[in-house]
């Protein structure tokens, strides 16, 4: 199977993004700069490795589709009270890394972004609740809350973040878990959920646990998903799965 993989008609699955064809946009989401010196506050020792793994598997993404857009939808950094030094220093600097190869950079508010105003100003950046593309029928919405946007109301395919979600995978006494695609339908619209490209954390196994985006308080189990590893590796429905 290719490692481009189609998830929907013009999209396609690059590592931890998805790159809108017709639009020569890219989507990534869930970076949670500064994560570690959270950590390392409570007294957990974590390397300070994940802006270094970001920035490189941007890199990668941003060769394989040359694109005139990127999306960040939500999360780019992860203190929810403050602006921490790490936080300055890594999220102003992959703004410049990205502003030096896109003509565009799109922020989507999180819900850790409540106070990424100052940083966004810095860099002469507008922050966004929601991105709306009107050729492709499209809503961009970070996912923490239901939009009652008149976007949301003409969108037929909704892009969302916030769960990181992650499936668990058997073999054997064996079970590993992985970052994953998801995708199924919302009131009639079709919804698209994307991994986390925060690389501390793998994300929250939705065969297992309890989700938190108000999009998927519902039965998981037609949704069909594709598990990110060296690429993408279609598993189907999700309810085969928990079989």
């Amino acid at each position: 199977m290719s490692e481009r993989l189609k998830i929907f008609n013009g999209a396609k699955i690059e590592g931890l993004g998805l790159f809108i064809e017709p639009e020569k946009m890219l989507i990534v989401a869930d970076l949670h700069l500064g994560i570690e010196e959270m950590y390392n506050r409570q007294g957990i020792m974590v390397p300070r490795t994940n802006y270094a793994e970001i920035k490189k598997n941007l890199c990668w993404m941003i060769e394989r589709t040359k694109p005139k857009k990127i999306v960040i939808n939500g999360d780019i950094k992860h203190e929810f009270g403050e602006i921490s030094k790490q936080e300055w220093r890594e999220v102003l600097s992959i703004i410049d890394f990205i502003s030096t190869n896109v003509k565009e950079l799109v922020l989507i508010k999180g819900n850790h972004d409540k106070i990424l105003g100052p940083l966004a100003e810095l860099k002469g950046l507008r922050i966004l609740d929601e991105l709306y593309i009107k050729g492709e029928s499209l809503l961009i919405t970070h996912g923490h809350e239901i939009s009652n946007s008149n976007e949301y109301e003409k969108a037929k395919t909704l892009i969302i973040a916030h769960e990181h979600p992650a499936v668990s995978v058997r073999e054997g006494m064996r079970s590993e878990l992985y970052k994953c695609f998801l995708k199924g339908n919302f009131l009639g619209k079709k919804l698209i959920v994307m991994p986390s490209m925060n690389s501390i954390a793998i994300g929250s196994n939705v065969l297992r646990e309890k989700t938190l985006s108000p999009y998927l308080q519902q039965d998981l189990g037609k949704f069909e998903c594709w598990a990110i590893e060296d690429k993408p590796y279609y598993f189907g429905k999700l309810g085969a799965l928990n079989e």
